[in-house]
């Protein structure tokens, strides 16, 4: 009897690790490192902008899910570096600090050119997810000064931007490439991850367990992949931060991801300015169509012939050009 319920224990001690495997893998996908300038957790893509020369940069790096503003102590095998606008690399040292609770940690640097400084960091994630974390973020400072975002910094999975990650608006589509040691990493999976403080975090969260009760995370965390040559696109449809990270899956060993992060500013122009602007427009197309309607109803057919009047036939046009026109507007 002892040694069936021992053979009992034993199995299901091996379920319950399987378990904790698979979601510790599952988990993975979803854990992103953040690279945040400032002391804030309101992150914007304008701290991503360096105002001036002679600016210091404080970036928060903290480890969780972005989406849901889940944050996890921060693995402590961490290296971080920035590159300048002419390819100087300078390492920097991370100093442990506590946000939300959770253990991060910050680095500073001085931005002392015009042009694009990229800050690159890898976390090793081994212990819990199986995962060796690579990521970017660049920090632009200069008018016109569009130097360096496309930098190749030499991490051993790297996305590297076709698409200049600043000045980008809601709607825009974000293209790259995908690297592995260097070549192009094909068929490789592009996860896609949007930015929530916690508030919006847990209200958006809580709105997706609803509707898509039978799969949230779907709608947490979105899936493209690279093609033969490493390439990929996608729309980033939300203003905020957004991180993009390709995979490179290793049979029996760590994987690989390299994340880009890019900031998306709002509609340009603003929308509340083409909203505020519409409504007169309408009002007066509205107003025309309504007098050319009473024009047409008091203009009758000549008695004896079988076709309208010319008044009539230029009355329906007018009529039917200010209604598309209106229609136009609305849309």
């Amino acid at each position: 009897m002892m040694k069936r319920r021992k053979k009992v224990t034993t199995i299901a001690t091996i379920l319950l690790v399987g378990i904790l495997l698979a979601s510790a893998v599952g988990m993975a996908s979803a854990h992103f490192t953040m690279l945040f300038p400032g002391k804030d957790m309101d992150v914007t893509p304008e701290d991503y902008i360096a105002k001036e020369v002679g600016e210091t940069k404080t970036i928060w790096i903290l480890w969780g899910h972005p989406y849901e503003h889940i944050l996890f102590d921060c693995p402590e095998e961490l290296d971080v570096s920035v590159m300048d606008p002419d390819s100087v690399v300078t390492p920097l040292t991370p100093s442990e600090i506590t946000v939300e609770g959770v253990k991060a940690y910050e680095v500073s640097f001085t931005v002392e050119k015009l042009g694009d400084y990229v800050v690159y960091a890898r976390l090793n994630a081994s212990e819990e997810h199986g995962l060796i974390d690579y990521t970017k973020a660049v920090i632009h400072c200069g008018e016109e000064a569009w130097k360096g975002w496309d930098a190749e910094v030499g991490q051993e999975t790297e996305v590297i931007p076709f698409t200049r990650p600043y000045g980008l608006e809601e709607g825009f589509v974000f293209t790259g490439k995908a690297l592995y040691n260097g070549n192009a990493l094909s068929d490789a999976d592009v996860e896609v991850e949007k930015y929530h403080t916690k508030v919006l975090g847990d209200k958006i969260v809580g709105e997706a367990e609803d509707m898509f009760s039978y799969d949230p995370p779907m709608m947490f965390t979105r899936v493209t992949k690279t093609n033969a040559a490493g390439e990929f696109a996608y729309t980033l449809d939300e203003p905020g931060i957004w991180f993009v990270g390709a995979t490179k899956e290793i049979e029996g060993g760590l994987a690989r991801r390299g994340v880009f992060i890019v900031p998306v500013l709002d509609a340009f122009p603003p929308k509340e300015e083409a909203e505020a602007a519409a409504p007169v427009g309408l009002e007066e197309l509205k107003s025309r169509v309504k007098s050319l309607e009473d024009k047409v109803a008091g203009l009758k057919t000549p008695t004896g012939e079988g076709a309208p009047g010319f008044g009539v036939i230029t009355a329906i046009a007018g009529l039917f050009i200010v209604v598309y026109l209106v229609k136009r507007r609305k849309r």
